[in-house]
This record gives C-alpha cells, structure tokens and sequence, in this order.
C-alpha cells in the first residue's frame, strides 16, 4: 500500500501565492504542492521553475499546475486568489469584489468532495474567512484566516528592533481586524518574562511615544510597502507556512488568525484576529487574553466594524 502523503492546494498564484510557493518548497513543508489560477500559462510558468530549484531544496515536493479537481484529496487548501489592494484603498474597500470571486471558487473546491482544512489569506481576511465558512459549510474550526500573524510579526520585529533583542524572543499581540481598527495587546506584551512597561521603566531611553508610534508603523506597514513596491507578500507567505506547518505537524501552536467567536471576548459571529491553538484538525481552540479596559473597548469597535461592513453581504448578521 502507498503512503498516505500531504498535499497543499493553492488557489491563486500571484504575488502571495507565488511566494508562498517558494517559501514552502524552501522549508520542505509538505509532499506534494498543486497550483490553481485562472492565468494557466503563469502557474505552469511557476511549476516549471519551482521544480528546477528542487535539487537546492530540503526535501522532496512534488508540483505541479492542477484544477479544482485535485482539491478532493488536499490536507488544506489555501485561498490567496483575489482582488489586490491598491494605493489609497483600505482592505475593507475590497469586501464586494472578492466575496463574489470566493463564492465561485469554494463552491468548486467543495463541488469537488474537498474534506480537509481552508487557509484564507485575501484582504479583508476576516470577512473573507466568514465567507468561506459559509459557503463552504465546514466546521468552524476548520476554516482560518491569516488574521493578524503578519501584524503580530511585525510588532514582534519592530519591539526587537527599539529594544535590541532577538524578535523570536519578543512576546506579543496584534488583535482585531486586520486592518485599521487592529490593536496591540501592551498588557501581555513581554521579553524574557518582563513587561514592556517594566523595559520602558528600566532606562530613560526607552519612551512610551516611541512605542506608540511603533504600534502606528505596525498598522499602517501595508500602505508603505504598497506604496513603495505595489503590493505586500513576502511576510504574509512566511508567515502562511508558518500555519500551514503548524497544521501538517500537528504542533498545536499559538498563532493569531482569524478564527471564528461565539461568546469569547464578548463577541459572536464573527471571524477576528486573536491567538488560537492550531493543530492537525484546525483550531483547537481560541485563547481568551484578559484585556484591560481600553483594550477591550477598542477590540469591542474592531469587531462591531466587521459585523457592520459584512452585514449586506450576510442575511444573518
């Protein structure tokens, strides 16, 4: 009998998803990787070149340029087709055109008997994430958006970079939307088992205004890079493989993705950022922070944003 192997489909191989590609064939991720667009030339373009880099590479993959049919066998599938943000747009600008372009394509993975797990990372994600839950009727669990791992990296990144210390040693939050009405949890935030607060209390150089400008370049870090290059997409595909190793490895780590609440920090039906449990069978389960007051108010206004931006769009919000 053959071994049971892993397969990831990609749905969507512009720039997040041609470097998520790479990334995952770079890191040995899983044993068999199948590229779907509607631009053929251009996955089987990516296939080709992919496979050429397979002797530098970990371990072996095997690629190739597919269709929707080979989705029923997938471990995961991950969603990065879509309409791009563009300079001046918002993430939430973009709810109309790719909810309707969602809808094609997950009523076809499902048409074709896909049992496995959803990975969303298209903008609004957390919008996006609720629609593929809905159109897909998975368990909740097993549909999850990217949410705000890429806002907690950059946090991580940029708190390493004011404090001089190593961002795999930097303990944090980004949470809510990922987007404008995002926020930092400061209250959980850590290095080494010491607060923030106690870091900025230890020298005169550290300021509390620096950090807040940091959260600021936190938030706004798509709309540079987007207006510096056009678009966003080597962090959002590391930190793709990131889950989708947390997934395949059955690591039950601690990621921030948008996951589905139904009563947790106050709300419900809705898909958010905040920090879950991620396994094998998708998220096992959503870590409730205890916010300060502010904190909490402010998550409160991200998801009420959501709820409101989604309701046209869902009968039942």
């Amino acid at each position: 009998m053959s071994k049971r192997v892993n397969r990831v489909a990609l749905i969507g191989t512009g720039f997040v998803g041609s470097s998520y590609a790479f990334a995952m064939l770079n890191q040995g991720v899983t044993e068999e990787l199948v590229l779907i667009d509607l631009n053929k030339e251009k996955s089987e373009g990516d296939a080709m070149d992919l496979n050429h880099g397979l002797p530098f590479a970990p371990s072996p993959t095997n690629i190739w340029y597919g269709d929707y049919s080979d989705c029923r066998d997938a471990d995961i599938v991950v969603i990065c087709a879509g309409a791009n943000q563009k300079p001046g747009e918002t993430r939430l600008d973009l709810v109309e055109k790719n909810t309707k372009i969602f809808k094609s394509i997950v009523d076809q993975v499902m048409n074709n008997g896909f049992d496995g797990i959803f990975l969303v990372a298209t903008n609004p994600v957390d919008i996006l994430t609720y629609a593929v839950w809905k159109y897909s009727g998975l368990p909740k669990e097993r549909v999850i958006g990217s949410g705000t791992i890429l806002d907690t990296a950059r946090f991580r990144y940029l708190l390493g970079d004011y404090f001089q210390v190593d961002s795999r040693n930097v303990h944090g939050y980004i949470i809510g939307e990922h987007g404008d009405t995002e926020l930092p949890v400061w209250s959980h935030a850590d290095i080494a088992g010491k607060t923030i607060a106690d870091w900025v209390k230890k020298k005169e150089q550290y300021k509390q205004e620096d950090l807040d400008q940091l959260f600021l370049n936190v938030r706004d870090a798509a709309y540079h890079i987007i207006e510096r290059k056009g678009a966003t997409y080597y962090g959002i595909a590391m930190g793709l493989v990131r889950l989708t190793k947390a997934i395949l490895q059955n690591e039950n780590s601690v990621l921030t993705v948008s996951a589905y609440l139904d009563g947790k920090y106050g709300q419900s039906d809705v898909y958010i950022g905040v920090p879950a449990i991620v396994n094998r069978k998708g998220i096992r389960d959503v870590i409730e922070l205890h916010l300060d007051q502010d904190e909490q108010e402010k998550f409160t206004h991200s998801a009420e944003v959501l709820k409101k931006t989604m309701k046209p769009f869902f009968s039942n919000n």
